[in-house]
């Protein structure tokens, strides 16, 4: 990674410039360019295989890139991961798991096995944000999916101070829940001015929601501000390939609003 500070324009937290990114021979994602500024939302939308959560791993260093490069601020950086089972069965109360989010932000005290009085007052405010002291002595594994999530969510503010990174975060959640974690992350991004990179695969609430929309497909098809993306043929010939996998099921009731796109299966 390079610093920004003196190569880019002031405001500017990440910048890809012809990013690619490969597992072994295959290719993920190519040539791939886009910023993101301070207090931008950005949801990176796009078929499954297009390289939506590769290039977030890139961006984050999990995944170095074959050609291109990546352009990043000193920047606090909190994540929130695709969940997975392990996750749903972490066994440990919520407040030890948003605690846990703390190590990423800063060293840990002297004492070693302890936490500071500052971690544990960071901790604090961010269950305070998500509503989550009420439950803060319950054991993670016993909480609903959206519950849950939330507590990662605070997990993974702890350590966010100028970008949060969210890769699918409302996979599994109804559609109550997952429009409630939308409003947090929107209320977020512009109230505290708090920079977002969202993927997702739901085209409707992104628009809803983001400032700016970059939809994958290997390479970059578009990248522009969300008003921009409405009045483009991607985004309005997404009709024929709308197929629920938000919520994981087969038929979605008139409640669902999603805009998903796989190309090639129909499940409605």
């Amino acid at each position: 990674m390079e610093n920004l500070k003196n190569t880019t324009k002031n405001g500017c937290i990440i910048e890809c410039q012809n990013v690619t990114s490969q597992y072994g021979s295959f290719v993920a994602c190519r040539n791939v360019s886009f910023s993101v500024n301070k207090g931008d939302y950005l949801c990176i939308v796009g078929a499954n295989g297009s390289g939506k959560s590769t290039i977030v791993k890139t961006i984050l260093g999990l995944i170095e890139p074959k050609n291109g490069k990546i352009i990043r601020q000193t920047a606090q950086i909190g994540y929130l991961p695709q969940k997975t089972e392990i996750q749903r069965d972490f066994p440990a109360t919520v407040k030890e798991v948003v605690l846990s989010g703390t190590i990423l932000a800063q060293k840990r005290s002297n004492f070693g096995i302890f936490y500071s009085r500052e971690q544990k007052q960071q901790a604090q405010n961010q269950m305070e944000k998500l509503e989550l002291l009420p439950i803060a002595n319950k054991s993670f594994r016993e909480l609903s999916g959206g519950q849950q999530q939330r507590v990662l969510l605070a997990r993974s503010l702890c350590a966010a101070k100028d970008l949060l990174v969210l890769d699918e975060p409302v996979t599994g959640l109804d559609p109550a829940v997952t429009d409630e974690l939308y409003t947090i992350i929107r209320k977020l991004n512009q109230e505290e001015n708090l920079a977002v990179i969202m993927v997702s695969h739901d085209v409707h609430r992104a628009v809803q929601n983001a400032s700016h929309i970059l939809h994958m497909d290997k390479e970059v098809a578009f990248f522009g501000t969300t008003g921009e993306y409405q009045k483009n043929p991607l985004y309005n010939d997404l009709s024929h390939v709308e197929v629920c996998q938000t919520h994981l099921c087969t038929h979605c009731g008139s409640d669902c609003n999603a805009s998903h796109i796989i190309l090639g299966q129909h499940s409605h």
